[in-house]
């Protein structure tokens, strides 16, 4: 986890499973309230280190912790729940990106568009597709009117070494003819 590894860098992380316990006392000598507010600073860097690095809608719903160790479970809580969203989501989009199909009356360009929105939104959720898998795909998934498009660049064209853009600018010259 990256916060982790710059908590560590900065020698913080052993706030982390320590929390500043407030004195049952009222009265405190100097010493310990020295050492009382000592605990409190140490407590309070990391947090503005994190409030620099962390989305303001996480932020807001965890700012009322007291302590560092408090803040770092909630935020810890929030993310994990968030890499389960995020898992749910890449699922769905894989599931969709395998059902793509060109529409019967759809231009090339928007089809192709479309899929690289899928494409694009998979790989905001991590999941790297090469190339070729997406040539494939837009090929294998293309209506009957375009056969004779695919059929010329699978004839004239390495599909394991064309681009998306060659693949993009083949297929609209030809659907103009």
């Amino acid at each position: 986890m990256p916060r982790e590894n710059f908590m560590r860098s900065k020698e913080y992380w052993q706030v982390v499973n320590f929390e500043v316990v407030k004195p049952t006392r009222a009265i405190l000598t100097k010493v310990q309230r020295t050492k009382l507010e000592a605990l409190k600073l140490k407590d309070l860097k990391p947090n503005n280190y994190l409030f620099q690095a962390i989305d303001r809608a996480v932020l807001e719903a965890i700012l009322c912790k007291d302590t560092f160790k408090q803040f770092w479970d909630s935020i810890k809580k929030k993310y994990q729940a968030n890499a389960r969203a995020k898992h749910v989501q890449l699922q769905a989009l894989c599931q969709e990106f395998k059902i793509l199909q060109m529409k019967s009356e759809e231009s090339f360009v928007k089809y192709f568009s479309r899929t690289m929105a899928v494409v694009n939104k998979m790989q905001i959720h991590g999941e790297r597709l090469e190339h070729v898998t997406i040539v494939e795909k837009i090929l294998c998934s293309m209506i009957q009117k375009f056969n004779f498009a695919i059929c010329s660049i699978e004839k004239s064209k390495d599909i394991d070494i064309l681009s998306l853009d060659k693949l993009q600018i083949r297929c609209l010259s030809m659907s103009k003819r």
